[in-house]
């Protein structure tokens, strides 16, 4: 049974560094009791912000942008919450519309905006002024903390704005002038300490606990932290999808179904990008493949545990994601060598529902979205068709391949 060289790596990674838990201007944050006086158009808000620091008023720099951070927030928690709660809602007689797909498409498509649009009527975030997308954009970059760290370091607040700075930093890496910020915060006595995520998911800090524990050879723990930062990870995830389903500008106009794809393709880029947006950094690393990595940890971390039921659709579920990975494989067979001894059935070798569910969900968003880029492009550069027989030649057709069932 052995451990591939990437977790190792992993493991010395985490050993050197340790997310802090970071509430920085969420302190105050609540989704369902967000505080009356706050409540502003988001755009007002951050504009505000933007022209204290052009005013060098750094105290009400700092006040309003972390108010815009906090509006923000409870925009794309409204989001996500409407949508979330939508997502099943479906016409009450569906039956009625067998012979007329189209209308029963339709139908449930109108269904489900008039829940989201009677849950948007009771949510203060929608009773704001909506942003622009290119300000959603900015918040989505961790543009704010740009203005934000160099306002707190005007205001004598240095832990607060190393952490602003790394904030920025993890999302542009290669920006020059961060970098000479970060590299004169970390030549002051003490700032290592502040070297902190502002926007610092639960699942990271639980899985970074996990690693820990595992690295001390305490697995049960381990097992524990990382179960838990998976349930998390998988939650979160959903809200990013739902929260990709908001509004969007209308630049053209164009009939019916191509208006719709263009919206859709929208959403699915959003969608697409959740998978990235959510990889955790750590120790200035990211972790590549963060869902299969949490399953081969807990796959050796279930195998020291003796627990052979749990370890084997842990490694299955690996496998989904890096299916070359000899290590991996040499533990499956090694499973399967054993697994008379261990009374392990053929539906242990299977990968875990919420895995399966995962990767064909990730795995055909990004076909669907390849498809959308090739074929649906613009009128001036789609290809001139000599008959209406090349149309149906079928080779242009939408063609996905399916995610593997098990």
């Amino acid at each position: 049974m052995a451990c591939s060289t990437s977790s190792r790596l992993l493991s010395a990674l985490v050993s050197a560094f340790f997310i802090s838990v970071a509430h920085g201007q969420y302190e105050k944050y609540s989704f369902r009791s967000f505080p009356r006086h706050e409540l502003m158009p988001l755009e007002s808000a951050y504009k505000h912000a933007l022209d204290q620091y052009t005013g060098e008023k750094w105290k009400e720099t700092v006040e309003y942008m972390e108010v815009s951070l906090r509006l923000y927030r409870l925009l794309r928690d409204s989001e996500a919450f409407c949508n979330l709660n939508c997502s099943s809602v479906r016409l009450e007689d569906e039956h009625k519309f067998a012979e007329f797909p189209e209308l029963r498409a339709f139908g449930n498509v109108m269904k489900r905006a008039q829940c989201l649009k009677r849950c948007k009527q009771g949510l203060p975030a929608f009773r704001q002024t909506m942003p622009s997308r290119d300000t959603i954009i900015e918040f989505e970059d961790r543009e704010p903390y740009k203005y934000l760290q160099f306002a707190y370091f005007k205001s004598d607040n240095l832990a607060k704005a190393v952490s602003a700075a790394h904030t920025f930093l993890l999302k542009h890496p290669n920006d020059e002038m961060m970098q000479r910020n970060m590299a004169y915060y970390k030549s002051l006595p003490g700032s290592d300490e502040h070297l902190k995520d502002l926007e610092t998911k639960s699942y990271e800090t639980l899985f970074v606990r996990a690693v820990r524990a595992y690295n001390g050879e305490n697995f049960r723990t381990s097992v524990s932290d990382m179960e838990l930062s998976l349930r998390d990870f998988f939650k979160v995830y959903d809200e990013c999808l739902a929260a990709s389903e908001g509004p969007r500008d209308v630049k053209d106009f164009k009939d019916f179904y191509p208006s719709i794809a263009d919206h859709y393709i929208e959403v699915l880029d959003r969608k697409v990008k959740c998978e990235s947006e959510l990889t955790p950094v750590v120790g200035g690393f990211v972790v590549e493949n963060f869902v299969a990595t949490m399953y081969h940890y807990l796959q050796f971390a279930y195998y020291k545990l003796n627990d052979l039921k749990n370890a084997v659709p842990c490694a299955a579920s690996y496998l989904l994601f890096d299916p070359s990975d000899e290590v991996m494989k040499n533990n499956v067979a090694y499973y399967e060598f054993h697994k008379s001894r261990w009374e392990l059935t053929e539906e242990d070798f299977l990968a875990r529902p919420e895995a399966l569910r995962y990767y064909n969900q990730t795995t055909m968003q990004q076909q669907m979205l390849e498809f959308s880029r090739q074929r649906l492009v613009g009128d001036d550069e789609g290809e001139v068709l000599e008959s209406i027989d090349e149309f149906f030649d079928g080779d242009d057709l939408l063609k996905l391949e399916m995610p593997p069932k098990q």
